[in-house]
């Protein structure tokens, strides 16, 4: 059967001729025509509508609507070097990240392509299923722009632990990325067991038997063992023209037993872990000797790694095994290991598997194997045996397979003679229980069981929405298109982290270069507003030129390229104080480690020092307390924040500033700001988002973004995980840095990937999860 393409053709048996590659040359145009022909080719298809996505470059000249497609295999290029290998535990040596960073933009866009050509044909109540690794962003890329799209991700690959997880720079996109979805699939238990933990470990959720906690819902976490088109198979296999097929093959290897191992050559398949098993059997039980052959067929590895292996390390290793095997075990008229590196006609291979007395499968880890459930299907009349490795994502579902360790070359070596022992009762029971396992755990099942769980998941949790991740390539676009921009920002937790000690929150040399390169545009109004007190802002922010400052949650102000602060409480009657002071006295000697933080117009008391319990039992009873006295008699509130309780003037909030700072740009046509940036931690910065909701800015112009917490619910349009995100995001509008700036955001807004700068300035810190 000849080869559908170069790439697909059979691997050398000359180590040293390379595979036919396809250059990537000059790129393919496709006419605008084309395009369309083809488009509706793939509509009218008789297995269901397909709606090609292109991917090029959006900033390619075009001819009449022409495209070109350059190099289409850099869109797959991060998922295939980084992804699939990281997934199954193998890691790269370290780089100057230049090129992960190139392909990660790739990857950011084709994932963004893919949202955008669903957007133009979803419609309400569809339900999107999305498939596997290549697409792990696409989930959180359509919440951005649909919070309600009922959204399921299945992936096909095993999922690592986070010990591994935490190897990969982008690992925060990743599962930010995916928790996107409503419902989210894996092959086996351990493997979903995995995400919930990374989810834990890494973005710092809270994660159950059920899934995760992610930004006010629940996303579900579940395992659906997929199956393949049993019938389907079973009719391709048991034709005619494959029983001449069979008969061939038992001619040829009459009087032997037929083990069949089909792989992909490459390191997670377990090729060299089987040879060596499969010598260690004919040393161990020299009677089997002349009596067993291993047919092993292996195909190219699809590992974009591997590929580039210039010493082609797998292929030799496997080589020297099969000589090694066949020169100690085998003779003149008998090769025991019979190796085709190449692919086989469907026709070939299902004659194999019905030939094959067993199969050999020796993943070291994997995800779906089909091999394994094709054999099972194949075997309907001979039932014979499947030795399976317990690497393998399949393995779960099968368990009347024989389990192996393919590191334990011993245990294989005897497992491998057990099948071949075995008497034809117990073949024949085994089977059985495989068989109908298969056949009724089948594709049409699974999809059917995934979608009823879908289902289930939407109707339970109807009235909950996440939150969507802050869309950056949106936040780019709609920054660059305004003349009048204001910013507003929360300080503690928010452009730096929650710390024990409040005094120990100074800001970073990158918020201090972010923040004065912000304020430097003529156009941009930016403004901290924090809890914090004046003398604090004074001495850690106030030598930025063009910053403004409100402190104690909207008691002062300072305008930018001012000194004066100005009292917003002054004219209010301060006599609350003495009684909160006595509460809250009384209560820190009850919670040791707390303390109390007086400010000109509130006062705090603080516990995070404190024993977490404790600290958070006596801050409900100093609520209450407080609340049933203090606030029945003044017009005071008592704010609950993080490890804190505050008391403050009821008109006195951040709310307030924010309807402030955008009238004073007018509320006639034309004058109102035309992008405004909002973002807080906590429930202080619900009132900025809830004064920015009702305001009567248009929707597209302003962005409200809460930081931190996953479980929380908010008023805000959108969410970032944490304060390094948020300096991130803003270096992005900033337009410097770009050599450590995400390229993926900017990609998509310039339709290509920027150039770095060369010699840009190093951040002092990165985005990338907890450690």
């Amino acid at each position: 059967m000849p080869p559908l393409n170069k790439s697909s053709a059979p691997i050398p048996l000359d180590e040293t001729v390379k595979p036919l590659v396809d250059t990537p040359g000059e790129g393919l145009w496709i006419s605008k025509e084309d395009q369309t022909r083809l488009e509706r080719q793939l509509a009218q298809d008789k297995i269901g509508k397909i709606v090609p996505v292109w991917l090029s470059d959006d900033s390619e000249p075009s001819k009449d609507g022409a495209i070109c497609l350059i190099d289409q295999a850099r869109w797959r290029r991060y998922a295939q070097h980084d992804l699939y290998t990281l997934f199954h535990y193998k890691q790269h040596e370290p780089t100057d990240g230049h090129s992960e960073r190139q392909s990660w933009a790739d990857y950011y866009r084709m994932n963004q392509k893919f949202a955008n050509k669903i957007l133009e044909i979803y419609k309400p109540g569809d339900i999107v299923m999305i498939h596997d690794y290549h697409l792990f962003l696409l989930p959180s890329m359509l919440r951005q722009r649909i919070k309600h799209m009922n959204i399921a991700f299945f992936l096909h690959i095993p999922f690592p632990s986070s010990e591994f997880l935490r190897c990969l720079p982008r690992r925060k996109d990743v599962l930010e990325g995916v928790l996107g979805a409503n419902l989210v699939g894996f092959q086996s238990y351990s493997y979903s067991r995995h995400f919930s933990s990374c989810c834990s470990r890494i973005l710092g959720f809270t994660s159950d038997s059920v899934g995760v906690d992610a930004y006010g819902a629940k996303v579900t976490v579940g395992v659906f063992p997929i199956g393949i088109d049993a019938a389907a198979i079973e009719k391709l296999a048991f034709d005619a023209q494959v029983d001449q097929q069979v008969i061939a093959l038992k001619q040829m290897y009459e009087g032997k037993a037929i083990i069949v191992g089909r792989d992909r050559l490459d390191s997670v398949r377990g090729v060299a872990q089987k040879l060596m098993a499969f010598e260690r059997f004919l040393d161990q039980f020299p009677e089997w000797r002349g009596k067993v052959v291993l047919i092993q067929v292996t195909s190219p590895t699809s590992v974009e790694e591997e590929k580039e292996d210039s010493g082609n390390k797998i292929a030799n290793k496997v080589s020297e095994l099969v000589a090694k095997i066949n020169g100690l075990y085998g003779s003149l008229s008998f090769t025991p290991v019979q190796h085709y590196p190449q692919y086989l006609s469907q026709d070939e291979y299902l004659a194999l598997l019905r030939a094959a007395n067993i199969a050999l499968i020796t993943s070291v880890r994997d995800g779906m194997n089909t091999t394994s459930l094709e054999y099972v299907v194949c075997q309907r009349d001979n039932h014979g045996p499947l030795i399976l490795s317990e690497f393998s994502g399949t393995a779960g579902s099968l368990k009347d397979a024989i389990n192996i360790n393919p590191w334990d070359l011993t245990g294989v070596a005897q497992s491998i003679n057990y099948a071949l022992t075995m008497s034809n009762d117990k073949k024949q029971a085994m089977h059985l229980n495989l068989y109908e396992r298969v056949t009724t755990r089948n594709v049409q099942s699974w999809s059917t069981g995934f979608i009823k769980r879908l289902i289930s998941v939407l109707k339970s949790r109807n009235s909950t929405i996440s939150t969507p991740l802050l869309d950056r390539s949106l936040l780019v676009s709609t920054y660059r298109a305004a003349k009048k921009r204001l910013f507003m920002f929360d300080y503690d937790g928010t452009l730096t982290p929650i710390v024990k000690d409040p005094a120990a929150a100074i800001p970073t040399e990158r918020v201090i270069r972010t923040l004065k390169l912000l304020a430097s545009d003529p156009r941009n109004a930016v403004w901290v507003i924090s809890g914090r007190d004046q003398v604090f802002l004074n001495e850690y922010l106030g030598h930025i030129p063009g910053l403004g400052f409100s402190a104690e949650h909207g008691s002062f102000m300072r305008q930018p390229g001012s000194d004066v602060w100005e009292n917003l409480a002054e004219v209010f009657d301060m006599g609350w104080q003495k009684e909160v002071m006595e509460t809250f006295e009384k209560y820190t000697v009850l919670t040791p480690g707390s303390f109390i933080e007086r400010k000109r117009c509130a006062l705090t008391w603080h516990y995070r020092p404190s024993d977490p319990e404790l600290g958070a039992k006596n801050a409900r009873e100093c609520q209450r307390e407080l609340e049933k006295t203090v606030a029945k008699k003044w017009e005071v509130e008592v704010m609950e924040g993080k490890a804190n309780l505050e008391v403050r003037p009821t008109f006195i909030n951040k709310g307030e500033i924010a309807k402030r700072l955008v009238l004073d740009y007018g509320e006639e046509a034309g004058q109102p700001p035309e992008f405004v940036l909002c973002l807080g931690d906590d429930l202080t910065d619900e009132d900025m988002f809830r004064a920015l909701n009702s305001s009567s800015l248009a929707p597209e112009h302003y962005f409200t973004v809460t930081v931190g917490a996953s479980s929380k619910n908010t008023l805000a349009h959108w969410h970032l995980l944490e304060p390094v995100d948020v300096i991130s995001s803003i270096a992005l509008l900033n337009g410097e840095d770009t050599s450590a700036a995400d390229l993926g955001p900017l990609a998509v807004v310039d339709g290509k990937i920027p150039e770095l700068k060369p010699g840009g300035v190093v951040a002092d810190e990165m985005p990338g999860g907890k450690l």
